[in-house]
């Protein structure tokens, strides 16, 4: 035996651990760091609710957030309530006047609840179609049939959402003989976009 066939194996498994090692950290480290940014960008934002110095909860670390959540919550209750309703009809209605960002607001609004659960409406399909090329498949969410007198053809619009980040992605108006219609939830579909192919649904898991 020679030598370096001595140390081989022991540096293959030192080699083994290693990677195990670095495989179980790295998502662990890659999602904190993730959150660890949006929470310094999300601080960033709440800098001036630290200059009203409230008293008690202004020792609380990070308190400036929790505020937040609480408002968010409050928020929540009084929409809920219908408290609200004629305040945000009134804004609705008020941005809706403004050029550009009428547009802007309704787009958003209308892609945020689309990806919500409270939406049943708004891709409800989930789609594969060929995209952006023939031979390569994406999943994509039907969203409506577009009027014949906008195109003169007989299409159907689709939303592909891009990984990691759903929220945005490309909207394509294509043939309804070339779509095909696929056994997956909206979340599902979701959850197997933001991850890159890697959470599939365990109901397929055998």
């Amino acid at each position: 035996m020679e030598f370096k066939d001595l140390f081989q194996k022991p540096l293959e498994y030192i080699q083994h651990l290693f990677i195990t090692g670095l495989l179980f950290l790295l998502p662990i480290t890659i999602t904190f760091s993730i959150f660890h940014f949006f929470l310094n960008v999300i601080k960033r934002m709440l800098v001036p609710i630290r200059n009203f110095n409230i008293p008690i909860i202004s020792k609380i670390p990070h308190y400036e957030i929790l505020l937040l959540i609480l408002f968010i919550f409050i928020i929540g209750i009084l929409i809920k309530a219908f408290i609200l309703k004629p305040i945000i009809h009134i804004l609705e209605e008020s941005l809706s006047k403004i050029p550009m960002i009428n547009t802007v607001y309704k787009g958003i609004k209308q892609l945020v609840y689309a990806f919500s659960s409270h939406d049943q409406t708004s891709f409800k399909k989930v789609v594969i179609i060929e995209y952006p090329r023939q031979g390569i498949y994406s999943i994509g969410f039907l969203t409506k049939q577009i009027p014949a007198e906008v195109t003169n053809h007989n299409l159907v619009g689709v939303y592909i959402p891009h990984t990691p980040n759903p929220a945005s992605g490309n909207f394509i108006m294509i043939s309804s003989e070339n779509i095909q219609e696929i056994n997956l939830t909206r979340q599902e579909a979701t959850a197997l976009i933001i991850s890159g192919g890697i959470v599939q649904p365990n109901r397929f898991k055998k």
